[in-house]
């Protein structure tokens, strides 16, 4: 099993979105954060169950919500790199 590791960034944007989403409804902002936590509890044990990112070179991404993706790399650790809503226009560097 790897260990996971949020980079800072990646966590800012987990609560950037929470926090835009709390606003309008608690419970649905409690259920992505749920939602969220459940699908990486599977990167620990198959870190390579997600398919490789097409928008990031080295990374993958892990779609935990129709309207959100998870990118993360594999080294000696599952790192998570950025949280971004689908919808968003991707720059070259997640």
């Amino acid at each position: 099993m790897l260990p996971i590791e949020w980079r800072t960034e990646a966590s800012i944007d987990l609560l950037e979105i929470l926090d835009f989403i709390a606003e309008r409804n608690e419970q649905a902002a409690f259920d992505l954060y749920e939602r969220i936590e459940r699908a990486l509890e599977h990167l620990s044990e198959h870190p390579y169950l997600y398919k490789p990112s097409l928008r990031r070179v080295g990374a993958r991404e892990l779609v935990a919500h129709p309207n959100y993706i998870v990118f993360y790399e594999v080294t000696d650790k599952v790192e998570i790199l950025a949280v971004v809503h689908a919808r968003r226009e991707f720059p070259d560097q997640v």
